[in-house]
C-alpha cells in the first residue's frame, strides 16, 4: 500500500509549541483522510524547532465508490416539487430517477446518485491546504509580501492583506510525496500562500549545505536529515541529550538534578544536540539552591549539578544545536557571562530582600489587590491567621506558632525575588524566616501552605503547615463562594476545584477529624458578613459586594429593599440565610470534588452518594446526639464507611442484602402510593408478630432487632467494617421471609404490620448508609 510523506519546514517553533502542532497535524490530516474515505494503517508525527512531519502509512490509492439514493416527491406531485427534487439530485430529467412503490404512501420518485471514487494524491491535494490554513496554532504571524494591503508600495505578486497565511513562522517549504515502496513516489501537487509543494527539504540550518534534499519516501527522509545534521524524532534527541550529561557529569563525578520539563524544552530547541559543561563562581553556591536552579533554568535552560551528598555544585550543563570548531568553548563562554550576572543580580535580590524582616514586606500587601470584591492580601492574611488559630487545636498545632505563620505566609509575595521569579513563592519566604530567627515549624509553614498545587504535589505533614495550609485554601473557596464566583464548565480561572482537592488530600492524609458544616459556617460568620459592612444596628448598607445567596431573585424578592432602613431582625435573616446556602453549595462542592478524588483512587462514585446522603449525628442543646438533616461532612469517615461498604457489597451477603433491601423498597413504594408516605412509618407491632406472624417473619424481626443494635454500636466506635458486618447478618433471614412470606397479605392487620417490618428493614440500613443511591 503507498505511502504518504508531509513535511512543513519554517523559522524556528517555539519548543513548547510543538508537541501539541504534532499531533494536531496527524488527527486534521488523518480525520480529513478518513472523512474522505481513505483508510491507513497507521500515522506518526514529528516535530523538531523547524519542521513538522508527518508519515502515514498503508494508505489506500483511491476512495471506494459510493451509491446514495435520494428520495423524491409521489409520482404525480406538482410540478414544482419534481423540478425541486431534480435540481437537489442533479437529474436532467424526471426519466432518470426511478420508481418506487410504497404499500402505504403509494408510487414515489428515486434518484440513485452514485459518486465515483477519488484519488488519494488529489483528495490529500484538497485537505492539506485547508489543514495549513486553518491549524490551531496558540500564537501565528503574517509575513511577507502578501500580506500586504494590495494598494500597498510593499506589495509584490498577489498581496492578500489580511487574508493571507497565518503560521507560527514563516513557512519556507513544503515537502509532500504519496506512493508505495516499490514505485517511484509522486508529489502532491497544491499552493499554500505562494508556498508550493515539492519533494524537497533542508538539514541543519549551519551545519549542512543549502542544497535541497531530494526526498522519496520516509526511511530515506529519515537518513537523509540525519546525514544532514537533523535528527527528527523528540523521543531520539532528548535521550541523546540526557545520556551524554549524565556521562559528562558522570566524568566529574557528579550527577545532573533531574528536570523533565527542562529535558522536554532542550530537545525542542535543537536538531542536533550537543551536550557541554560549564562552570560559574563557587561563591555563589551561598545562594539558596532553588534560586541558582531557577535563575540557570530559566533564563539559560541549562541543567544544574550535584555532588554524591546531593549538595549543588557550580557546574552547569548546556545543550548547544551546532559542533564548533573549537570544541564549544565560545559556547560555554558566553552562557557563563550570562550567568554569572543573571547569578550575580539573584545574590542582590537575596541580600537586599534580608536586610527587611518579613513583617515590613507583609506590611506592603496593603497595596496588593487579593480580588476586588475581596479586599486585599492584607485583609486576607488577617482572615487566614484567625481562621488558622482556631483549626490549630484541631490538627494538634501551636495556636500562636499558627496564626504567626500565616500572618507572614505572604509576606514575600512583596519582595525583589519573588517580583522577579513568581515560581518561589512560599520558597523564600522560609528561607527570610529562618534568617530572621523564626522557628523551623513557622518556616516550613510559609513555604507548605501552597501544597499541595497538583495531585503528584505531596501535602504538608507538620501541624502548623497543615493548619496554615486549611486556613489558606478555605478563606479561598468560602470567599469566592460567597462572590458568586464559582467554577463553570471547564472553566476554573481562581483554581477553586485544586485548592478543594488539596483540602480533602490533607485531611485524609492527615487522617484529621473536622466537620466541614460548622468550619465552614464558622468561617462565613466571622469572615464573610461583607467587605468592610458596616454595624449591624439599622444600617442601609449590608453587601455593597458580597450578596451570599444561591437564589439571587428568591433572596430579593423575600428581602427586597425598601425606602426605609432595614430592620436588625432583617438584617439577621437575610445573613443567615446566605449563610447556609453557600455553605450547603460548598459542601456539595467538597462532596463532588471527593467523588472524583476516591474515583481516581479506585471506589465507586455511587458507594459515596451513599453514605454523603446519610443524616448527620450532632449534639443536641440537651447533651443527646440527634440527627440533623444535613449530610455527613467527616470526610475521614465518609471514606471509611466507603470502603467498608465496598467491602461488604464485594461479598455475597452484602450483594444479596441489597437485593433484599430493593425489593423491600419497591415494594414500600408501590404500596405507600396506596396508603400514602410515611404510612408505615411506626414500628412494627411485636406482640401481632409472635402471636399471629410466620416464623420466618419472627425471625426476620428478631435479628433485625439484634442487627440494628449492633450495627448502631460499632458506627459508634467507628468501626464500619463491624457494622457492615452486623447487617449482613441479616441476609438469611430476609432471602427466608421472602422466599415463604406474603407480604400483602388478605388480612388488612398483616399487611399493614409486614409493611412496617420492611420499613424497619429499610431504616436499619441507614445506620451505615442510603442503600437507594447504590447502583448496579
Amino acid at each position: 500500500m503507498p505511502d504518504l510523506l508531509l513535511e512543513l519546514l519554517s523559522e524556528e517553533i517555539p519548543a513548547r509549541m510543538q508537541r501539541k502542532a504534532a499531533d494536531d497535524l496527524r488527527r486534521l490530516v488523518t480525520d480529513g483522510l478518513v472523512g474522505a474515505g481513505l483508510t491507513y494503517e497507521g500515522a506518526r508525527a514529528f516535530a523538531t524547532p523547524r519542521r513538522l512531519a508527518l508519515s502515514v502509512h498503508g494508505l489506500i490509492a483511491r476512495s471506494a465508490d459510493t451509491r446514495e439514493e435520494r428520495k423524491g416527491p409521489r409520482v404525480g406531485a406538482p410540478e414544482k416539487a419534481i423540478e425541486g427534487f431534480l435540481r437537489a439530485a442533479g437529474l436532467a430529467s424526471i426519466d432518470d430517477a426511478e420508481i418506487q412503490s410504497d404499500p402505504k404512501k403509494g408510487d414515489f420518485y428515486v434518484a440513485a446518485i452514485t459518486k465515483p471514487g477519488r484519488a488519494a494524491e488529489e483528495i490529500v491535494a484538497e485537505i492539506v491546504p485547508g489543514v495549513i490554513r486553518d491549524f490551531p496554532w496558540p500564537k501565528s504571524m503574517r509575513w511577507g509580501a502578501r500580506s500586504a494591503p494590495a494598494d500597498s508600495p510593499f506589495a509584490k505578486g498577489p498581496a492578500e492583506g489580511t487574508a493571507s497565511l497565518r503560521w507560527v513562522r514563516p513557512l519556507r517549504s513544503i515537502l509532500c510525496t504519496f506512493g508505495p515502496e516499490t514505485e517511484e513516489p509522486i508529489v502532491v501537487p497544491f499552493e499554500v500562500g505562494g508556498v508550493i509543494a515539492g519533494n524537497t527539504t533542508e538539514g541543519h540550518r549551519f551545519l549542512a549545505g543549502r542544497e535541497p534534499i531530494i526526498v522519496r519516501r520516509f526511511d530515506d527522509y529519515v537518513a537523509s536529515l540525519e546525514a544532514a545534521k537533523v535528527v527528527l524524532d523528540a523521543e531520539r534527541r532528548k535521550a541523546i541529550i540526557e545520556t551524554e550529561a549524565k556521562n559528562l557529569a558522570f566524568a566529574q563525578s557528579l550527577e545532573v538534578v533531574d528536570d523533565p520539563g527542562l529535558l522536554d524544552e532542550a530537545a525542542g530547541l535543537v536538531e542536533w544536540p550537543v551536550v557541554l559543561m560549564g562552570a560559574f563562581d563557587a561563591d555563589f553556591l551561598d545562594i539558596p539552591d532553588e534560586v541558582i536552579r531557577l535563575t540557570i533554568r530559566q533564563n539559560q535552560k541549562c541543567f544544574v549539578l550535584k555532588d554524591a551528598s546531593g549538595a549543588l555544585t557550580n557546574r552547569f550543563i548546556l545543550v548547544a544545536n551546532i559542533e564548533a570548531s573549537d570544541g564549544g568553548k565560545a559556547i560555554v563562554a558566553g552562557n557563563e557571562r550570562v550567568i554569572a550576572a543573571r547569578l550575580a543580580d539573584a545574590r542582590f535580590f537575596w541580600e537586599q530582600d534580608r536586610k527587611v524582616p518579613l513583617e515590613a514586606w507583609g506590611a506592603k500587601l496593603d497595596s496588593v489587590t487579593f480580588h476586588e470584591k475581596l479586599g486585599s492580601q492584607a485583609e486576607r492574611v488577617e482572615r487566614v491567621a484567625r481562621l488558622a488559630c482556631e483549626l490549630a487545636p484541631l490538627v494538634g498545632a501551636d495556636a500562636d506558632a499558627a496564626e504567626k505563620a500565616a500572618r507572614l505566609a505572604k509576606a514575600d509575595l512583596t519582595t525583589a525575588m519573588v517580583g522577579e521569579f513568581p515560581e518561589l513563592q512560599g520558597v523564600m519566604g522560609r528561607y527570610y524566616a529562618l534568617a530572621q530567627g523564626e522557628t523551623p515549624e513557622v518556616a516550613d509553614a510559609v513555604r507548605d501552605h501552597y501544597k499541595p498545587q497538583g495531585p503528584g504535589d505531596a501535602v504538608p505533614s507538620e501541624p502548623v503547615s497543615i493548619a496554615v495550609a486549611l486556613a489558606d485554601k478555605l478563606d479561598t473557596l468560602v470567599g469566592f463562594w460567597a462572590i458568586d464566583e464559582k467554577p463553570t464548565g471547564s472553566k476554573d480561572p481562581y483554581a477553586l476545584r485544586r485548592a478543594a482537592l488539596g483540602v480533602i488530600r490533607i485531611i485524609l492524609d492527615g487522617e484529621l477529624r473536622i466537620s466541614f458544616w460548622r468550619m465552614l459556617s464558622d468561617v462565613l460568620e466571622r469572615e464573610m458578613i461583607g467587605s468592610g459592612s458596616a454595624s449591624m444596628e439599622g444600617s442601609e448598607y449590608i453587601f455593597e459586594h458580597v450578596i451570599l445567596v444561591r437564589d439571587r431573585e428568591l433572596s430579593r424578592n423575600k428581602y427586597r429593599r425598601t425606602d426605609r432602613a432595614w430592620s436588625f431582625d432583617e438584617e439577621n435573616a437575610f445573613i443567615a440565610e446566605s449563610r447556609r446556602h453557600v455553605s450547603e453549595d460548598l459542601l456539595a462542592f467538597f462532596a463532588d470534588r471527593l467523588k472524583v478524588h476516591l474515583r481516581d483512587e479506585g471506589a465507586r462514585h455511587d458507594l459515596i452518594d451513599a453514605v454523603f446522603a446519610l443524616p448527620r449525628e450532632t449534639g443536641s442543646a440537651e447533651g443527646a446526639s440527634e440527627k440533623t438533616k444535613e449530610a455527613q461532612d467527616d470526610l475521614l469517615m465518609i471514606v471509611r464507611r466507603v470502603e467498608a461498604l465496598g467491602n461488604l457489597l464485594d461479598t455475597d451477603d452484602g450483594q444479596n442484602l441489597l437485593t433484599g433491601y430493593r425489593r423491600a423498597a419497591n415494594i414500600l413504594r408501590d404500596e405507600e402510593k396506596k396508603d400514602g408516605e410515611g404510612a408505615f412509618a411506626d414500628p412494627p407491632d411485636h406482640h401481632l408478630i409472635e402471636a399471629r406472624g410466620a416464623s420466618e417473619e419472627r425471625a426476620l424481626f428478631h435479628v433485625m432487632q439484634a442487627a440494628e443494635g449492633h450495627a448502631r454500636e460499632h458506627v459508634a466506635r467507628e468501626d464500619f467494617e463491624g457494622a457492615m458486618r452486623a447487617l449482613a447478618e441479616l441476609r438469611p433471614a430476609v432471602d427466608a421471609f421472602f422466599d415463604h412470606v406474603t407480604v400483602n397479605a388478605d388480612d388488612p392487620e398483616l399487611r399493614e404490620n409486614r409493611l412496617k417490618l420492611l420499613n424497619m428493614l429499610r431504616q436499619a440500613t441507614l445506620t451505615v448508609a442510603d442503600f437507594s443511591r447504590i447502583g448496579g
